[in-house]
């Protein structure tokens, strides 16, 4: 894997979006944080725009090919050392096609995590490490001295990851030291069968969702699991799965946090065969505390009884 050049102050962001519309305040306050960080900051034409799609139902942030363009101007920019996705949504896997020779020529840091997973994969398949981390929503709300902000700004600039947390009744205790690769559950499932799965025998895959039910959750987890991937990998780190209804859950249990237990329990039954170590509750995904990892790094995970701690190696 190749990782990219480390932001130097006075280096240029671009902040794009791939996918749905967003706030265009969002942005603004995104753009103060890296300023106040010391880079320069470009903005994608269409990166605070707003299209509808045809059914009404989803609402993008242009065309897809003005989505398209808006992308590849950043990766073929070469004053754009970096590039923030501004949020997800929907619409980054209707991309990846006509961006991979463009990616492949002009590696650079990608930010981003939920539906940018997507374009993780693409920068995966073209061996280059990115980001799977805070947007431009967290930037703004949390501000750039949030730990989770200067994390991210840490690996922009030079730095490696060291993450300790907590440890959780469901883990499972062992070492594992393998690349790590993962993010948005099911969008890692929609590519499973595609040039750009990303999840391969020997990995260490780190998971989150929102919005995904405990059935459709375990789904995904048995067509890893029949695909033969889930009892091959070599460790599996579990994030935060948040806002969602089961319906196949009593209306007295939705409680967000007895779901997240019951979603727990549930992907601890489903790995219970295999022997490598499990995390649960890692902080990443759609809350605050979402820590950045690097995508397709080395990493040394320890589960113990005591703690957590995922490092770069």
């Amino acid at each position: 894997m190749k990782r990219p050049n480390p932001l130097q102050v006075g280096d240029t962001v671009a902040i794009v979006s791939p996918a749905s519309s967003i706030d265009p305040a969002f942005i603004d306050g995104a753009t103060a944080v890296l300023r106040e960080w010391g880079f320069n900051v470009a903005e994608g034409t269409h990166a605070r725009g707003h299209h509808t799609a045809a059914s009404g139902a989803i609402h993008y942030s242009g065309t897809l090919q003005e989505r398209l363009e808006d992308l590849r101007r950043a990766f073929e920019d070469p004053s754009v050392k970096a590039i923030l996705c501004s949020r997800g949504g929907y619409g980054t896997m209707q991309l990846l096609d006509p961006l991979q020779e463009v990616i492949a020529r002009n590696p650079k840091w990608v930010v981003g995590f939920s539906d940018i997973t997507a374009l993780h994969a693409a920068l995966h398949r073209a061996g280059i490490n990115s980001i799977h981390g805070l947007m431009a929503k967290h930037l703004t709300e949390c501000g750039g001295d949030d730990a989770c902000s200067q994390a991210l700004r840490h690996l922009l600039t030079g730095g490696t990851m060291r993450y300790e947390v907590n440890p959780h009744p469901c883990n499972r205790e062992g070492i594992a030291t393998a690349p790590l690769v993962g993010g948005n559950l099911a969008l890692l499932y929609s590519m499973l069968a595609t040039p750009y799965n990303m999840i391969k025998p020997g990995v260490i895959l780190f998971i989150e969702d929102i919005a995904e039910a405990i059935y459709r959750t375990e789904r995904m987890l048995l067509s890893l699991r029949l695909a033969g991937i889930l009892p091959r990998l070599a460790g599996l780190v579990v994030g935060q799965f948040t806002r969602y209804r089961d319906p196949l859950l009593p209306e007295q249990e939705q409680e967000q946090t007895q779901q997240r237990s019951a979603m727990y329990e549930m992907i601890s039954e489903m790995v219970a065969p295999y022997d490598y170590p499990v995390a649960f509750n890692f902080p990443i995904g759609h809350v605050n505390r979402n820590q950045p990892l690097v995508e397709g790094a080395k990493v040394r995970l320890r589960v113990n009884g005591k703690s957590v701690i995922l490092e770069e190696i």
